[in-house]
Parts: structure tokens; C-alpha cells; sequence
């Protein structure tokens, strides 16, 4: 029997491999969970819509949080929203601001709708394939879409330029916003005091796990919430030299069937 009662685990970057597959080995892993009493979860930086598909496909029935963490929401049809927080409409304007002064195109997602200014942005394409949704195309971002931000993405492929708009975001807006990698070419904008930690809190306290219970897995910087409320964290073989620091376990990158091997070693004990 598993010590750990419940995993909780990133999607892109860990779950899923660089072309957003979910390989047969991972969804075979999750079964396996299961089938050990093993609560299972995803926390992401996506908007909750953006992961309707892995519900049905990974059989998930606990709470799961997007946004990184500033939703919560039932792994229902209506994903029904168990917590919500929205950045300050001013910061979000501010966010924006910053990213374009350093000409990255932002993303705002607003509850369930991705607004952007321009289609032929950085990794747009990318992100539909992704997610699995049309965005909105504007002409300009207005006031109506600050009025309830659940996050702000600035994608780029200038890896270094995204680590530092992300700094400079998070000195700027200290108190209002959290910013922070998502992957290498994105810098995620999502409201104060919320990360990934947020969901371990939930989940352990709504199926009475405590955190020593909890194992979780990531990639990058914004997974170390997660890393830190948690009893043992896993980082992936493709992780960032600071990720990997903070974790307690380490395993195969993505492409390589990590998350699976990672599951039957930590969790399983296989």
C-alpha cells in the first residue's frame, strides 16, 4: 500500500509530452492510481476549459485547479467553480502595459474566453492545439477585459526576455500579481498570494489527506507552490536546475515516459 494518498501533478512540461500527447504509459500510470485507492489530480497553468479533455481521459473525479491555482473547479461538465480569483483590473492594465513595452503580445483570459490583440502573436497556433479553443481576436484590449482576469500570459520565444519581463512584472506589481514562468516561453500573470500550492491545501483538506500523504510532480517555476505544501515532490527530467533543487525526487523527462516511471518508483513502489 502507497503511503501517499493523493497526487497531484503539472500537465505541460510533465504530464504530457512537448507536443502535448497523452502518451498511453501515462494514462495507464493514472489508471494504476486508481485502481491502489490513490486520489489523482491536475493543477495547471491553463484555464480550466482548457482541461475538459483530460477529465474523461484520465477519469478524474476530485477537484482540479487551473490558472495555476487561481481556479478551482469540479471535474464536473460544467466545471463549476469552487474558487476564483481575478488580478486588480489596474495591475492587470499594468501587466499588459510592461509586456508590450518589451513587444510581447499578451494573452487575457477573462473566465472562460481567451482575448488577444494579434492572431499572428507567438505561439497562438501552439496554444490552440493545446487547449483546444478559438481566442478571441480584438482590435485593442479595453477596459471591459480587465474587469475580471483570471490570468495574463505573455508568450515569447526570447526564453531570457520572458525570465526577465517576468522579474521586472513581479517587482512592479509587488502585492498585486504573481509572475512566473510557466514553460521557458511563457511568463504566466495570475492574482497575489494564489499558486499551485493552492489545490494541495484543498484537496488535502477536503478528502482529509495530510500534506506528508500529498506527492506532486512538476517542470518549472511556477510548480514550486506545489513543491512546498506537499509532502514529496518530483521533478521532471526536463526541469529547471532551480525546480529540480527544490524537489525531493527526480525522474525521466516527458518525452521519455518520466511521469509514468516517477508513479510506479515514488508512488507504487514498483
Amino acid at each position: 500500500m502507497s503511503k501517499f494518498k493523493l497526487v497531484i501533478t503539472d500537465v505541460d512540461g510533465t504530464l504530457v509530452t512537448t507536443n502535448k500527447t497523452l502518451t498511453p504509459s501515462a494514462i495507464a500510470a493514472v489508471q494504476r492510481l486508481h485502481d491502489a485507492g490513490v486520489h489523482f489530480s491536475i493543477c495547471s497553468s491553463r484555464p480550466p476549459f482548457g482541461l475538459r479533455m483530460m477529465i474523461d481521459a484520465l477519469k478524474i473525479t476530485i477537484p482540479l485547479g487551473g490558472y495555476n491555482g487561481g481556479a478551482i473547479v469540479e471535474a464536473d461538465a460544467d466545471l463549476n467553480v469552487i474558487e476564483m480569483k481575478t488580478i486588480p483590473p489596474d495591475a492587470a492594465k499594468q501587466a499588459v502595459a510592461i509586456f508590450r513595452r518589451h513587444n510581447i503580445d499578451p494573452w487575457v483570459f477573462i473566465g472562460n474566453e481567451w482575448v488577444i490583440a494579434n492572431r499572428q502573436g507567438a505561439h497562438v497556433d501552439h496554444e490552440i492545439h493545446t487547449i483546444h479553443v478559438q481566442p478571441t481576436v480584438v482590435p485593442e484590449f479595453e477596459d471591459k477585459h480587465f474587469s475580471a482576469v483570471g490570468k495574463i500570459v505573455g508568450p515569447s520565444d526570447d526564453h531570457p526576455l520572458v525570465l526577465k519581463v517576468a522579474a521586472e512584472i513581479q517587482a512592479t506589481l509587488h502585492g498585486q500579481v504573481h509572475a512566473a514562468r510557466s514553460q521557458a516561453y511563457y511568463c504566466d500573470v495570475i492574482p497575489q498570494g494564489i499558486d499551485k500550492g493552492r489545490i494541495c491545501e484543498i484537496l488535502g483538506e477536503r478528502l482529509h489527506i495530510p500534506r506528508e500523504e500529498i506527492l506532486v510532480l512538476g517542470d518549472m517555476e511556477n510548480d514550486l507552490g506545489m513543491f512546498r505544501k506537499a509532502g514529496f515532490a518530483v521533478a521532471m527530467g526536463n526541469a529547471t536546475d532551480d525546480v529540480k533543487s527544490e524537489a525531493q525526487g527526480t525522474t525521466g523527462s516527458n518525452d521519455e515516459d518520466g511521469w509514468a516511471q516517477a508513479i510506479d518508483r515514488y508512488v507504487l513502489g514498483k
